[in-house]
């Protein structure tokens, strides 16, 4: 009896999918491993975001000690700011990868967010996915990561990077230009028998990458949080 009753489960119907609702209500059960449940995953999305500030953190930390460096003497190579670039892409990699595990975990608040406890404070909307507890059960079981690398790239670069090597590339060329003015500049940005053009050459297609994979357009996969809307609609501004 018990068996066929449990194969007959079906938590995408009305009463299962919106127990947000009962658990008003109802201290235990469900709703309380729920509770225990968000919990945990908050913790987790604020140990992964810790673990991507510390990234940008060393980031900019490098990106200070080579600007420095590189503009304390004029006998000081120009390419300690190209050295910059790669050790921020770097960087810039280790945080797409930690953006997508914090994103499993922060996909996972959010469905709760607008599936549980939304519908918890009010019933009469009812739920945003009438499948978010197969997806979640799903989830648990098999985890999986939910954006792929090129778009979590995207996101660090939106977010962080593309201002972090902006300012490498602009050093470097002020460096290669105004910063040795008595030389030409295609002689400066010469590194070893490299000739120059070939440098200024690598490292344009380089940046033309990184805008490429910046704002290339793409399906979003990542679970958004915020939404335009009227700041007033909630509360009253006082002026």
């Amino acid at each position: 009896m018990g068996d066929s009753e449990s194969d007959e489960f079906d938590p995408t119907t009305p009463d299962q999918r919106e127990i947000g609702g009962e658990m008003v209500n109802d201290s235990g059960g469900l709703g309380s491993v729920m509770a225990h449940a968000y919990r945990g995953e908050i913790d987790r999305v604020s140990t992964w975001r810790q673990r991507l500030d510390q990234t940008t953190t060393w980031a900019v930390t490098v990106l200070a000690a080579i600007l420095t460096w590189a503009f304390s003497s004029p006998d000081n190579p120009h390419y300690i700011l190209l050295v910059g670039i790669v050790v921020v892409t770097v960087f810039l990699g280790i945080e797409a990868r930690r953006y997508r595990d914090y994103d499993v975990f922060r996909s996972r608040v959010r469905l709760l967010q607008e599936n549980l406890f939304a519908n918890a404070l009010d019933p009469s909307e009812g739920v945003e996915n009438n499948a978010w507890r197969v997806e979640l059960s799903e989830d648990y079981r098999r985890p999986m990561l939910k954006v792929s690398f090129a778009e979590a790239l995207a996101n660090r670069l939106k977010r962080v990077y593309l201002a972090l090597l902006g300012v490498l590339l602009a050093a470097w060329v002020f460096r290669i230009s105004a910063f040795e003015s008595q030389q030409n500049w295609l002689t400066t940005a010469e590194i070893a028998r490299i000739p120059g053009i070939v440098v200024i050459a690598v490292i344009g297609i380089f940046y033309i990458v990184l805008l490429s994979v910046a704002f290339w357009p793409r399906k979003r996969q990542a679970k958004g949080e915020f939404h335009e809307g009227d700041p007033e609609e909630w509360k009253e501004t006082t002026k």
